[in-house]
């Protein structure tokens, strides 16, 4: 009996082994077509974003470099000091700060001094010249506390002031040179010469010839034109001789006199009229009725014949008075332009004597052989003369053209240096800047349209630190020389920070320009998620249910960091397709 379950057992026990190897077996093989569906890719399913409520901001970021402005190559206009010699750096510039009066360096032990000014220096400025570099010399003298005027002339008050700008460096104003002064002391000794040979011919002739008597006439007529002027003008500023005053004086002690007899005389007779001699007295009549009644008769008159005439008399002699004035008058009158005629005659005359007198000095001097000797010797003279006087105005204290380099702003710093001690000076010596920073960088053509001239920007170190700024210039007037450029296609940008503190040249730097900004927050969507449609209508994709989509009519606006704004059927967390469509 046990072992028919045995071998029922064991057929059991095969039976499932063998099911189990067919089913594994099985599981291992598949059709083609099986096999191709496996390897199949999947249904492509959309990308989507979340439609934002936010504020856009649209920033145009740029990598810069930090750098001093201005930058401006100095070349020397000339030589430094008097000569033409070998110019040698002695001192060279050094980097950084230098203001107005400084000097920038040395050549040849020579200082060259920094100015402000926008004319260039271009010459020797000596004694006596003229124009707008001197007025510029002068200006900046008076800036560093010298005492100049303003007048374009390079005169002796603008000399001492060069001579104290100098001295307060601890050097010397440039003084004629040794060629100079040779020249100098050369044309003065030709003055000199020429007056010895003029005096030794001049001798020669007057003694050649019998000259003095006609000399004495000549001084003798000369006197008597002087003093024949002097009694003209004497007499033509007095109105009346002495001996006229006098009279004139005479006459009107008579005229006053007359007048006030007349006041006597007439005073007498205004009384005697006013003034009653008897009281007035009734005279008796018989009235209309035949009643007598007492009717007053006036006073007795006073008899002024007597006062009258004297009064007459009074005016007649008062008349005559004033009749001998006018005649004495008249007469002092006549007087006095009778002497002044007579005077001027003596002039004329004496003035004829003068000339006569000169021409026969003239001609008995003309007679002379020496007199061609004597010409020519005033001729030298007045030659000589001549080229001194040219020589000594620009002759003195002057300023060479190389000891002085106008800039158009001070104070600036000295970047770089281009010659060094020992080194000829030939072409450029130093590039200054100015004092202020900016940041050089460059933008792309369409990003350059966004941005204007006097945006305000923020530019942040490496730091992390940020600094306010302004956008300066855009393009060809961001150009710094100097400055690496921009690569081609590119625009130049320059910006100009608030302020330098922390700052440092060289340093790389990030400058950021808002060129717009939503006033309040908006409907964000990314840049991707719009489309447009044939009839030119922006448009998104909604997914309203897993992939499964809407189109919905949007208006667009501000674009910024890949995103949009837009307005339309659409709301805070919507989701929008971005790929997979």
């Amino acid at each position: 009996m046990r072992s028919s379950h045995r071998t029922l057992a064991g057929v059991l026990t095969g039976v499932v082994l063998i099911a189990g190897a067919g089913w594994a077996v099985s599981t291992r093989l598949r059709s083609p077509a099986d096999e191709a569906a496996r390897r199949a890719a999947p249904a492509a399913s959309l990308i989507t974003a979340t439609v934002e409520r936010r504020k856009l901001v649209s920033t145009v970021v740029l990598s810069g470099t930090l750098e001093y402005g201005s930058p401006l190559p100095i070349t020397l206009a000339g030589v430094v000091g008097g000569t033409s010699e070998m110019q040698r750096a002695t001192r060279a510039p050094r980097k950084g700060r230098i203001k107005e009066g400084a000097v920038l360096m040395e050549v040849n032990g020579r200082p060259v001094f920094a100015l402000r000014g926008q004319v260039p220096m271009h010459r020797t400025i000596a004694p006596g010249g003229r124009g707008d570099d001197v007025e510029q010399l002068q200006r900046a003298l008076r800036r560093l506390g010298h005492t100049a005027p303003v007048s374009g002339v390079f005169d002796q008050a603008t000399v001492a002031a060069v001579t104290r700008l100098y001295a307060r460096k601890g050097y010397e104003a440039q003084q004629p040179t040794l060629t100079d002064r040779q020249t100098y002391e050369t044309l003065r000794k030709a003055v000199r010469s020429a007056q010895e040979s003029l005096a030794t011919e001049q001798r020669t002739l007057d003694q050649g010839r019998d000259v003095l008597p006609l000399k004495v006439r000549l001084t003798n007529a000369r006197a008597d034109l002087t003093s024949a002027r002097a009694a003209l003008q004497e007499a033509g500023s007095r109105e009346f001789t002495p001996a006229d005053e006098t009279r004139l004086a005479a006459a009107d002690a008579a005229v006053r006199a007359a007048e006030e007899k007349l006041q006597e005389a007439e005073r007498a007779l205004d009384e005697a009229r006013t003034k009653p001699t008897t009281a007035p007295t009734t005279a008796p009549t018989t009235g209309p009725t035949g009643t007598p009644t007492a009717v007053p008769t006036p006073p007795a008159a006073t008899d002024t014949s007597l006062l009258e005439l004297k009064a007459d008399n009074a005016r007649a002699d008062l008349a005559d008075a004033r009749q001998a004035r006018e005649l004495a008058l008249e007469e002092a009158r006549q007087a006095r332009a009778a002497k002044l005629e007579e005077l001027r005659k003596a002039v004329r005359t004496a003035k004829d004597a003068v000339v006569t007198a000169e021409q026969a000095l003239r001609q008995a001097r003309q007679l002379s052989p020496s007199r061609l000797k004597v010409a020519g010797a005033r001729q030298d003279v007045a030659a000589a003369r001549a080229m001194l006087a040219e020589y000594s105005r620009t002759y003195g204290v002057s300023v060479p053209p190389g000891e002085i380099v106008f800039l158009p702003k001070l104070p600036a710093r000295v970047r770089k240096v281009s010659v060094k001690p020992g080194q000829r000076v030939e072409d450029e010596v130093a590039t200054v800047t100015g004092s202020a920073f900016v940041v050089t960088g460059s933008v792309e053509p369409a990003e350059s349209e966004l941005l204007r001239a006097g945006m305000d920007a923020t530019i942040e170190l490496d730091t992390g630190r940020s600094y306010p700024a302004r956008l300066t210039a855009i393009g060809d007037k961001a150009k710094v020389p100097g400055a690496e450029q921009p690569v081609e296609g590119a625009q130049p940008v320059l910006f100009t920070p608030s302020s330098a503190k922390g700052l440092r040249t060289g340093a790389a730097v990030t400058a950021r320009v808002t060129v717009g900004a939503t006033e309040e927050p908006v409907l964000v969507v990314p840049v991707a998620a719009v489309i447009t449609s044939a009839d030119g209508k922006a448009r998104v994709r909604v997914e309203y249910a897993t992939d499964r989509t809407q189109d919905v009519e949007v208006r667009t606006g501000l674009t910024a960091d890949g995103n949009v704004e837009v307005a339309g059927a659409l709301k805070e967390g919507d989701r929008v397709v971005v790929s997979g469509a």
